[in-house]
């Protein structure tokens, strides 16, 4: 332990964030890192608990609490604080594959585990994760690992999400040529096409999948494993296939959407629109919403990152209906704001939410989409409607293209990740359901460890899951 008394010291200190009236009007970061004298304080405040309850990852009364990854989080604070970078990114990567992801996106379960929080402010673990890896990356002291030899044994990860890439990461370092392939243009799934650039930059993502190409992984993109003829050549090529392509299916929009042709789209399909359109140059058939009144259906990130979007778009005006009431979200008594509702009140001096309100019909005049009719009775102005209404599974011609069972998710052994095809496994939210980048990358991991197992008759890879 740094510093024995460093909780009662040191407040909490979050990173600061750009001014909302600033960072609307371009896509990059908007969180600021702390100076290196700060950084050490936020790390100095970890009490090296005797039961660390911040490392062990539950889900418990419908939350989850703790690290999925079981980080060792006391002792890369204490690194931190002690000044040994080298040390606390040892100890990060011993973990966890992708700390620049799960510093940037993870909703930090680990921060509502942490024993110094029960009495005051929780240690800052996840900004303190992200600067141990981003201050590593400027150091070059990220360095391409191969393994010393080579097993002879060849896997193929369908899906180049979190869990696909954890995956990979674990099988390649012990010595299988694995190839990752991707349907896209881009590799990282979600984590290319779902995240806005202002909350986890592309060339973040290009650079851990260009360091795993240094280290001997394959990437093919634009192939579609769902094509039954791409499934069965994986099947006679490779000695394990691991399906890893997310819940990408959107859970159904409840509303009659008859003769309205245009201006209605899923979360999803919005965010990887104004993705293509402001990173690759593309022209997708989804519209911007430059100009139109707004409205988004559902709450949660998806929600949010739709939010921050439009509005750097430049949206006439924009509502974001909430079925549940506002107490459901009080904290304290206090309603919180997240990144996008502080922007859409520095924007529009208001914050966008409409709680224990729903969409009950819509409104068109010549297919084209106007307005939407609320279960409190009005109609609210909309050239477009985004519904971020959840996922209802994974993608099933996927499924069907190798012959494996799902439901909403694929089936697979109790306790396991093969599925009932010989050598065919599942991972990520495709086998747990839609869940979050850090419990994605825990699966990644664990489905690996079973894989090794079942190539070489034993690993010593461990399973989290």
């Amino acid at each position: 332990m740094g510093k024995i008394t460093g909780f009662l010291e040191y407040a909490r200190q979050e990173v600061r964030d750009r001014p909302p009236q600033e960072r609307v009007r371009d896509w990059k970061p908007f969180h600021l890192p702390l100076p290196e004298t700060a950084r050490k304080e936020q790390g100095g405040r970890c009490m090296n608990c005797g039961v660390p309850c911040c490392q062990s990852g539950i889900d418990w009364d419908g939350g989850v609490f703790g690290c999925p990854l079981h980080n060792l989080i006391p002792e890369w604070n204490d690194m931190i604080f002690a000044g040994n970078p080298s040390h606390a990114l040892s100890r990060l990567l011993k973990t966890n594959n992708f700390p620049e992801f799960t510093g940037r996106v993870c909703p930090a379960p680990c921060e509502r585990a942490c024993i110094c929080g029960m009495y005051g402010g929780s240690v800052t673990i996840r900004d303190n994760e992200l600067s141990v890896i981003e201050d590593a990356f400027a150091a070059k002291a990220v360095r391409r690992r191969r393994p010393p030899q080579w097993s002879g044994k060849k896997v193929v990860i369908v899906g180049s999400g979190p869990a696909g890439l954890a995956a990979a990461d674990q099988l390649n370092h012990r010595g299988h040529s694995v190839t990752v392939i991707e349907r896209e243009e881009q590799c990282g799934g979600l984590l290319t096409y779902g995240i806005p650039n202002m909350k986890l930059p592309k060339d973040v993502v290009r650079r851990r999948v260009e360091l795993m190409t240094d280290e001997g992984v394959s990437f093919v993109t634009g192939l579609d494993a769902a094509n039954p003829a791409v499934a069965q050549r994986l099947l006679a090529d490779y000695d394990a296939v691991v399906l890893c392509c997310g819940a990408e299916r959107p859970r159904p929009l409840a509303l009659n959407t008859g003769g309205i042709a245009s201006g209605i789209y899923y979360g999803t399909e919005f965010l990887k629109a104004a993705i293509e359109r402001q990173q690759f140059g593309k022209d997708p058939a989804v519209p911007t919403a430059e100009g139109r009144d707004v409205v988004i259906i559902g709450t949660g990130d998806t929600a949010s990152d739709c939010l921050a979007s439009v509005l750097r778009q430049g949206c006439r005006s924009v509502v974001q209906l909430v079925r549940r009431p506002e107490g459901d979200y009080l904290q304290n008594g206090v309603l919180p704001l997240d990144y996008a509702h502080q922007e859409a009140a520095a924007v529009f001096g208001q914050d966008p939410r409409r709680f224990g309100v729903q969409a009950k019909e819509l409104t068109a005049e010549n297919g084209v989409l106007t307005g939407v009719v609320t279960t409190d009775g009005d109609t609210i102005p909309c050239g477009l409607l985004i519904a971020a209404t959840g996922f209802a599974g994974c993608r099933e011609a996927v499924c069907q293209a190798f012959g494996v069972p799902y439901d909403q998710t694929v089936l697979t052994a109790e306790g396991g990740f093969a599925a009932n095809v010989e050598k065919v496994f599942a991972a990520g939210d495709m086998r747990r359901g839609p869940s979050l980048v850090v419990w994605a990358i825990a699966e990644g991991r664990s489905v690996a460890a079973e894989v090794d197992r079942y190539l070489e008759g034993y690993t010593n890879l461990v399973r989290i899951v």
